[in-house]
């Protein structure tokens, strides 16, 4: 890591859980420096581990034993201290807000380095690199339709979406929500958890709508998928 930018953040305090996820964000500011002056600001009371600017400078704001503010109030497979289980980078990008762009090619790989990185230190399965809006669907929509989850999914470094052989369960709508929440969704909200869902794994097309394709790819994934050395998905 000695290439990396240091800036240290003093928004973290001690972790309660080992860590087993990462968390992909966007800044959702007009500048990568204005969202690094913000996340360095301890009235923000927000920070992330690492921040990746759009050249794929890497910046570090917390040390990965400590327990970063960046989630806020979200969940995943049974886990509701996101922060105190996750290692969150921070994407420079602004975001639905103030003009969604796509993820520069530098940036993508800088994100891809960092993951590979923090995914072997942490023995992290490829099931537990999210982005925020999975883990808090009802507030959230980062790192975005725009973000290339397929660079990770080809690496191995996140699930991929499922294209072969998708079969329709003919689930009814509580019976795929049932199944989006034994993926790892909170489905308090069902509208906004589908919506969560199509933003990650159908991109194309996110209108909140359960249909046959989401019912199938949803299907896809909770079938047992090969992880490796590391478990499962």
């Amino acid at each position: 890591m000695s290439d990396f930018i240091e800036r240290w953040s003093p928004n973290f305090d001690e972790r309660a859980l080992a860590v087993s996820m990462i968390v992909l964000h966007y800044t959702g500011m007009k500048s990568g420096a204005e969202a690094l002056d913000w996340l360095a600001n301890p009235e923000a009371k927000v920070s992330a581990h690492y921040v990746v600017a759009e050249d794929g400078q890497i910046t570090h704001m917390v040390p990965e034993d400590k327990r970063a503010w960046h989630a806020g109030k979200s969940h995943w497979r049974g886990v509701s201290d996101i922060n105190s289980a996750s290692v969150g980078i921070e994407i420079v990008n602004p975001g639905h807000e103030w003009g969604y762009v796509p993820f520069p090619d530098a940036q993508v790989a800088s994100v891809v380095r960092l993951v590979h990185l923090i995914k072997d230190r942490h023995a992290i399965t490829r099931g537990n690199v999210v982005g925020h809006s999975d883990i808090a669907p009802t507030r959230k929509q980062d790192p975005g339709e725009l973000f290339p989850w397929e660079e990770l999914a080809r690496r191995r470094l996140a699930l991929p979406r499922p294209t072969k052989k998708l079969t329709d369960p003919l689930w009814t709508d509580a019976g795929f929500l049932l199944a989006l929440e034994r993926f790892g969704y909170d489905v308090t909200d069902g509208f906004a958890a589908t919506v969560a869902f199509q933003r990650r794994f159908r991109p194309e097309l996110i209108d909140g709508t359960i249909d046959g394709e989401c019912r199938a790819i949803l299907l896809a994934l909770l079938l047992p998928q090969p992880e490796g050395a590391s478990g499962k998905p």
